[in-house]
């Protein structure tokens, strides 16, 4: 009763406020008939409190979302199932499925009357603009009086996800000089004539075993050297996706991080169905390495989930330098191919991705240019410093052999990866 009471509508407190108000005139100037009106006021909201109050539902709501991954701008449906497994009818029922307002607006339904063992289930789309890993629900239960006098309250503990992926677009077959059979401690070697096991060592690091040093190797090198582990030759590609926050700008799914996203995913969900072990690098928390030994048919949707709920969850950081991004797991090999989605570099960060692209691998580079997503929105002086960092960052990666695309804003990534190296003419 008490929480009922609690519950009064701002109808529900003018009445009360009317009915003593009206029986205290009533009252004093000895107006039988307004003091009728004054008590009937009062009551109202009282009784209408006491019905709420003795309202007793045992609903139970079941929820199904179809799918529960999308990628931006898709729909998908909520489905809710609401039942009245208690003998107790009820009144006007107020439902409200509470959800990010990027997903739409929050939904609401209405139930004039909720008898024994009612059932009703309801509908309602979901679709965002902007890709990450979304709450659905709980489902909020307001049961109200027919005249809007109370209500009360209840909400629901469940709820489920929706994850909104970034577009992934498929990208024309490109030579990159990148795609053989393996690289690293799996690229093949030539065997020496003579048979010289020290075709399949390498330099020691830190963490071997010592019991795989080739004293051999070692003394003829004059450095120690360990035998490689015996592992199939396979292709590895490394992507850095450089989620700065000095390195973008713009706002929303227009933005160059959001270009940024879209082409990590495309590139490495390209390179997974190629065969290739991909590797995911470019924050302290949200992007996490991807290093399978098979990347057979069976395994290939596993991977490609992972890396695409790994992308949907990226968020711009407050990293000032490359260097401490590119922190690599002593067990993940070598890549035969390094792909950088960068925006303007300082030259220490260019030095750390040099350092990161071995000698072997082919480096390819997307240049943000983040002039062109900041005309209109910043000066033009500032958009000139940033067109001179952007030519000195294309400028010193070219000297140091890296493939180099400049992507400004609205550039189809399709179209940018095509310019990277001779196509074949198929889309693979």
């Amino acid at each position: 009763m008490r929480q009922a009471l609690r519950g009064l509508t701002t109808r529900g407190r003018a009445f009360v406020a009317a009915g003593i108000t009206a029986s205290l005139c009533a009252l004093l100037l000895g107006q039988k008939d307004l003091l009728r009106v004054g008590i009937l006021l009062v009551a109202l909201p009282i009784v209408a409190a006491l019905v709420v109050g003795r309202t007793r539902l045992r609903l139970q709501v079941r929820r199904s979302l179809a799918p529960d991954q999308v990628p931006v701008g898709t729909q998908a449906t909520v489905e809710l199932t609401l039942t009245n497994q208690g003998r107790m009818p009820a009144g006007l029922l107020l439902l409200e499925d509470r959800i990010p307002y990027v997903l739409g607006h929050r939904p609401r339904f209405v139930v004039d009357r909720v008898s024994p063992n009612w059932r009703r289930t309801v509908s309602y789309p979901v679709k965002s603009d902007v890709r990450g890993l979304f709450q659905v629900g709980p489902l909020m239960l307001t049961v109200a009086d027919p005249f809007g006098l109370v209500e009360t309250s209840r909400t629901f503990t469940r709820s489920q996800h929706l994850l909104v992926t970034p577009r992934v677009y498929r990208l024309p077959e490109v030579r990159l000089g990148a795609d053989r059979a393996g690289s690293g401690e799996n690229r093949p070697r030539a065997i020496a004539s003579a048979g010289e096991e020290d075709a399949t060592v390498r330099e020691y690091r830190d963490g071997d075993d010592l019991r795989r040093v080739h004293w051999r190797s070692t003394a003829r090198r004059g450095s120690l050297m360990v035998r490689r582990e015996e592992q199939p030759w396979q292709s590895r590609c490394a992507i850095f996706l450089d989620a700065r926050s000095i390195s973008h700008h713009g706002h929303g799914p227009s933005s160059s991080l959001e270009w940024a996203v879209s082409a990590a995913a495309s590139i490495g969900i390209d390179r997974i169905r190629r065969g290739y072990v991909t590797t995911l690098l470019g924050g302290p928390t949200t992007l996490t390495a991807i290093n399978h030994r098979s990347s057979t048919a069976v395994h290939q949707p596993l991977i490609s989930q992972q890396l695409l709920t790994e992308c949907a969850t990226v968020e711009e950081h407050k990293y000032a330098e490359i260097g401490p991004l590119l922190t690599v797991d002593r067990h993940i090999q070598e890549p035969s191919l390094v792909v950088a989605i960068v925006g303007a570099c300082s030259s220490d960060d260019i030095t750390s991705l040099n350092r990161w692209r071995t000698s072997q691998a082919t480096g390819v580079a997307l240049l943000l240019d983040a002039a062109s997503w900041s005309v209109g929105a910043e000066g033009t002086e500032k958009a000139a410093r940033l067109t001179a960092a952007t030519d000195a960052t294309e400028n010193e990666l070219r000297r140091n052999g890296w493939r180099v695309a400049r992507v400004q804003r609205g550039d189809h990534l399709p179209t940018v990866w095509s310019t990277l190296g001779l196509r074949s003419g198929r889309i693979a």
